[in-house]
């Protein structure tokens, strides 16, 4: 075990009388060293390799609470175990205040200490060995059901076990567990392709029963939550996947607490164009072209794609009858993030504030092309580590801090996911062939069939159709779109970005979550 190399300061003004718990540590395998007053324990600290410090809180001259804050001011990633008599809440809160890491009242049995040393010094390595039992009991069970005819909400719950598993094997640190578990991840992603292959086009076209989809999101899950008197928060977060937001989580909950964790799929392509114009459209992007020529676009002609999402869902609200005062706010950088905060209190007045907020779908484009980017997000666990770090410090979780204030119902969803792509497919297209890299619309593609769901008429799909010989191929899995023309290059270059338009899990499957204030 590695406590075996571990030392541990202990400091006491009775030390002397504590000689049989120190025996008991050493004989556990500790190197422990003892001090009876809180400036030699500083000097100790400055002076050694020092592990973990018990700490007295009670001393004469320089005080528990003086030494740790000292001892902080030196190290302050060492852990601290205060021990004291005093029960007084100012006191543990002061303690926890200065981040002790564990604290115990007097008497402290040897168990006590012991108990405490391991959670704090050898937690990782018990993490990891009980993880890697609890995943390899479980590996076999996943498997079995990817081959057993799921339906769509039992494809969601498959992908909510293997990001779960996903989230604690980066906890425990463990490559080997983690390595299976991609190639789990892969296979699933493999059935998955097949199983949207089979049924995608039936739901466009309403046989039989499907998934609450891109635009049917906001007439299933957000418009029969709506109540006057109190305001609705909707943040649709650009491309945020599941992962993602479970690693939000915590933060958020901190403030709000979750009253439901549900789920809807994404429209095929799962970009910005097709399905957030969907979700506020509350149509399908054929029937956005139909309805309002003047508005779509499609990929090939100039102009942004997503200029009117606040027409399509002023029009959505109308067509399903709802008397409601409403917003629509799109935070594209941190002057309009800034400027959110300065305006919230003008939308306490509205039934329903929609917020969409660019940074993620951003940070994985910028991710391509920037060097810098690609050093620090160069795997799922810095990508989502990087998520954590801007939400910690965005304008976003300042407007959660203030609504937590407030009577209000919150909504965190997104529109789509993304993957990290791997594997590169050829394809040979005219000049007017989209150039995204995980979809594709032209009139005389050439692909390799078995990487892609092709859809020869767009129309089957909900999908416009630009040229009379349109059609639309949907890379699989974690395939990426290449043209013969520099070959080479284009696959060094895309090879691990994370990518969208396609089929998959990572893509499809999109988190919804309603929080209510504590």
């Amino acid at each position: 075990m590695s406590q075996q190399t571990n030392t541990v300061l202990w400091c006491d003004d009775e030390i002397e009388l504590l000689k049989p718990q120190v025996l008991f540590l050493q004989d556990k395998g500790y190197t422990v060293m003892t001090t009876s007053n809180g400036q030699d324990a500083i000097e100790m600290v400055k002076d050694n390799p020092i592990d973990v410090v018990i700490l007295d809180e009670q001393m004469p001259g320089l005080s528990g609470l003086e030494t740790l804050s000292r001892i902080k001011a030196m190290q302050p990633g060492i852990p601290v175990v205060m021990i004291t008599k005093n029960e007084e809440e100012n006191i543990m809160e002061e303690a926890i205040g200065s981040q002790i890491s564990d604290y115990l009242i007097k008497p402290v049995k040897s168990n006590q200490i012991l108990l405490s040393l391991k959670k704090i010094l050898d937690s990782r390595q018990l993490i990891s060995t009980k993880t890697t039992s609890a995943y390899q009991q479980e590996f076999g069970q996943i498997f079995s059901s990817l081959g057993s005819g799921l339906n769509f909400d039992e494809w969601a719950d498959i992908y909510k076990k293997i990001i779960y598993w996903e989230l604690e094997l980066d906890r425990s640190r463990t490559q080997e567990m983690r390595d299976i578990l991609t190639m789990q991840k892969k296979e699933a992603n493999n059935e998955f392709s097949k199983y949207i292959g089979k049924n995608y086009i039936d739901w466009m076209n309403d046989k039989g029963t499907k998934p609450v989809m891109s635009h049917t999101m906001l007439k299933d899950k957000v418009f029969p939550t709506l109540e006057q008197g109190t305001p609705t928060f909707m943040f649709l977060i650009d491309n945020l996947r599941y992962d993602q937001w479970r690693v939000l989580q915590p933060a958020i909950t901190q403030l709000f607490r979750v009253q439901d964790e549900s789920h809807f799929y994404s429209i095929l392509p799962t970009t910005t164009q097709y399905s957030r114009n969907a979700i506020f459209g509350g149509m399908t992007p054929l029937d956005i072209e139909k309805k309002f020529p003047n508005y779509w676009l499609n990929d090939e002609e100039e102009g942004g794609k997503n200029l009117h999402e606040h027409e399509f869902l002023a029009d959505n609200i109308v067509r399903n009858k709802l008397n409601i005062k409403h917003s629509y706010t799109k935070i594209l950088g941190s002057h309009d993030g800034k400027q959110l905060v300065q305006n919230l209190h003008n939308l306490y007045a509205n039934d329903f504030n929609v917020i969409v907020y660019n940074f993620v779908d951003l940070l994985s484009h910028a991710r391509t092309e920037m060097q810098v980017l690609r050093e620090l997000a160069n795997d799922e666990t810095s990508y989502r580590s990087i998520t954590l770090s801007w939400f910690e410090h965005s304008a976003l979780y300042e407007v959660l801090l203030r609504l937590s204030e407030k009577k209000v119902n919150v909504i965190i969803t997104t529109d789509h996911g993304s993957i990290r792509v791997k594997e590169p497919s050829k394809v040979i297209g005219d000049r007017e062939t989209t150039t995204n890299l995980r979809y594709k619309h032209g009139k005389n593609l050439n692909y390799e069939k078995r990487d892609v769901l092709e859809v020869r008429n767009p129309n089957e799909a909900k999908l416009p159709k630009p040229h009379v010989s349109s059609s639309f191929i949907f890379a699989k899995e974690d395939l990426f779109f290449v043209y013969p023309n520099n070959y080479n290059y284009h696959v060094n270059h895309f090879r691990n970005s994370f990518q969208h338009g396609g089929i998959s899990l990572e893509e499809m499957i999109c988190p919804f979550v309603t929080l209510v204030n504590k």
